[in-house]
């Protein structure tokens, strides 16, 4: 039971494979077309298999496709040709979604904060302690939705006990970054002007939606605002203009990256590439000596984003801000709820929610 459990969160997962990455400008390594792609590399035996991770983790990458297989994402304004994809990713995550309510059993509720609508999730047998976490998703910026990521929301709920709402945002190209950022503010403040303090709001955000709970809560101290107590990160794409080291070096190790004609196009969707070094977009860029939550880090080292959190670890540890950076050998791309049963994932998870503990005063 718990093996077929593994595997319906895991394939769902799988068939967006690549979506939550953001590098956005140009490589020295070029992707294969179609006619290149070998025969069978769409369906497996892509990835290396490093024995040093779960036996879990390397059953997993034995079938993972190459993801540069892939066909073409849109262009960046071809509106009618991202709506017709969103559609199709957003119904082939809905059934881990589903599984997931079914698992843990939340109560789940959408309703509006600020004029936003979100996701009220809360877990099975909920105590209020006055304590909320705020939820950005993955998916690039232009896919998926509350509702096909409570795979995400209703495991993160279970395990730490928290009442998680998810931000349903406008996804680009119709939302851009500034229209975006300023929904992620008005749901936060939302929850202040319901009564929730400062001290008792978390934010959390995985790959996209990290990079945007990091853009908006600068946002948010840069206009004078009372920003959360506490951020956690998940595999941010701090940086969407494709810089950094293992940008080149990990191209090839990464199991869930797309190349050239997919990220690139969303990147430009969200953001024009003259304004994708704003801090608001790629976080790397800001300058934190203003100040910043304390804010959990978490990655895995087969990540080609490995460079931007590293970046990012640095900018915050440089300003003085309270930085944990926290890696697990052989993992990808937003592995805590890729495959949740996992070894690994459990220990990611468990930290996740000491750190939520510690600085909400849990």
């Amino acid at each position: 039971m718990q093996r077929q459990r593994v595997s319906t969160f895991l394939t769902i997962a799988m068939v967006a494979a690549g979506v939550a990455i953001l590098p956005g400008g140009d490589r020295s390594y070029a992707a294969p077309s179609a006619q290149q792609c070998p025969a069978g590399a769409a369906q497996g035996g892509f990835v290396s298999v490093p024995d040093t991770v779960s036996p879990e983790w390397q059953a997993r990458f034995q079938g993972l496709p190459d993801p540069s297989c892939q066909p073409a994402w849109p262009a960046p304004d071809d509106l009618e040709g991202w709506r017709a994809l969103q559609q199709a990713r957003e119904a082939a995550r809905m059934p881990a979604a589903d599984a997931a309510v079914a698992r843990f059993q939340p109560t789940v509720e959408a309703t509006q904060l600020g004029g936003v609508p979100v996701l009220d999730i809360k877990p099975k047998d909920w105590h209020d302690d006055g304590k909320v976490l705020v939820y950005a998703h993955a998916g690039g910026y232009v896919f998926f939705s509350s509702r096909s990521t409570l795979n995400n929301t209703a495991l993160v709920a279970d395990t730490t006990g928290l009442r998680v709402i998810s931000v349903d945002y406008t996804l680009a190209p119709v939302g851009k970054w500034d229209q975006v950022t300023d929904q992620v503010v008005a749901v936060i403040q939302g929850l202040a002007s319901s009564g929730y303090r400062p001290q008792d709001i978390a934010v959390y955000g995985d790959s996209a939606g990290g990079a945007l709970v990091a853009g908006s809560v600068l946002k948010m101290r840069d206009r004078g605002l009372a920003m959360p107590a506490v951020i956690v990160l998940w595999s941010p794409a701090a940086d969407i203009t494709d810089r950094g080291d293992t940008h080149a070096t990990l191209l090839r190790a990464d199991p869930i990256v797309v190349f050239q004609n997919q990220n690139k196009n969303a990147a430009a969707a969200y953001a024009d590439p003259s304004e994708q070094q704003n801090p608001y977009v790629s976080p790397v860029y800001a300058d934190f000596s203003g100040g910043f939550p304390p804010t959990l880090i978490q990655g895995g080292t087969k990540e080609v984003l490995l460079s931007s959190f590293i970046r990012l670890y640095r900018a915050l540890d440089l300003a003085g801000i309270p930085v944990t950076l926290d890696l697990y050998e052989g993992m990808p791309h937003v592995f805590q709820w890729t495959l949740p049963d996992s070894p690994e994932s459990r220990i990611a998870l468990g930290k996740t929610r000491k750190f939520l503990d510690a600085h909400l005063g849990r």
